[in-house]
């Protein structure tokens, strides 16, 4: 690894890590919308608007995402199952780059159909029946599954990734981290089991990418889901149980501007 030698790599990471993995960190960073609410399918769809809304500057994110919970009366659960016609007029309102209110509406259309049958988002990503064993499979059954229903606008396809179209799928792979991982430090949620964050793929963001080269844990010269298995694989060669937790000190050395 150019410049840097595996046990230093080691403890760069794992010093990273503890810096950045710390309740301090949520109200800059996109999580901090789910951690407004307490109730578990508020935390999934509030995560998942968050994470799907997550491009751009950190600080228009969390202000969009704070615009679209308050256009659903800061209870997203309630909103998504119970809302009226009429209350959807508001929505129409709602911009953030190309997610306009088209697709806002058929994910919400998508929720309450989802929930009006399962009390998780989990089982969008991992349904009861036997059959989805990894986080591959778990990103294309949502993909699937979420394109699938009725009224479904072609144009929002590009806001759901597929490791099957070559995708980093870098929003998706943030969320499973929040929603599988709990090491007990206050920061990710941890409220599902299906899979286990041994199973979890890094996010790879542009931060995360850049340093990650730097630091030779990436070979692969394009950007696509090869590239995030490639790199989670030399994570686990750090941390087997909890590769993903190094996300957070990808990212952090990524703000810092950090060059090997």
């Amino acid at each position: 690894m150019p410049g840097i030698n595996a046990e230093e790599l080691a403890g760069l990471l794992n010093a990273k890590y503890l810096q950045y993995n710390v309740p301090g960190f949520i109200p800059y960073d996109p999580i901090s919308i789910p951690h407004r609410f307490s109730r578990k399918q508020d935390i999934e769809i509030a995560g998942l608007f968050a994470a799907i809304l997550a491009w751009g500057q950190r600080k228009t994110i969390i202000s969009k995402c704070s615009e679209l919970m308050q256009m659903m009366d800061n209870a997203p659960y309630e909103f998504i199952i119970n809302h009226q016609a009429g209350d959807l007029l508001r929505l129409e309102l709602f911009r953030h780059r190309t997610f306009n209110a088209t697709d806002l509406l058929y994910f919400v259309y998508f929720l309450r159909e989802h929930y009006q049958r399962f009390d998780s988002l989990e089982y969008a990503f991992v349904p009861l029946q036997d059959g989805v064993r990894d986080v591959e499979q778990a990103l294309i059954h949502f993909h699937q599954y979420f394109c699938s229903l009725e009224f479904f606008p072609e144009r929002t396809r590009k806001h759901i990734a597929s490791p099957l179209r070559n995708s980093t799928c870098k929003r998706l792979n943030m969320y499973l981290r929040w929603m599988v991982r709990n090491d007990g430090k206050g920061v990710d949620f941890g409220l599902w089991h299906s899979l286990t964050p041994a199973q979890l793929i890094c996010p790879c963001d542009v931060q995360v990418i850049r340093v990650a080269r730097s630091l030779g844990l990436i070979t692969r010269p394009s950007n696509d889901w090869r590239t995030a298995l490639e790199l989670t694989q030399q994570l686990r060669l750090l941390d087997p149980v909890d590769p993903v937790k190094y996300d957070f000190a990808l990212f952090g050395l990524g703000i810092e501007g950090f060059k090997a």
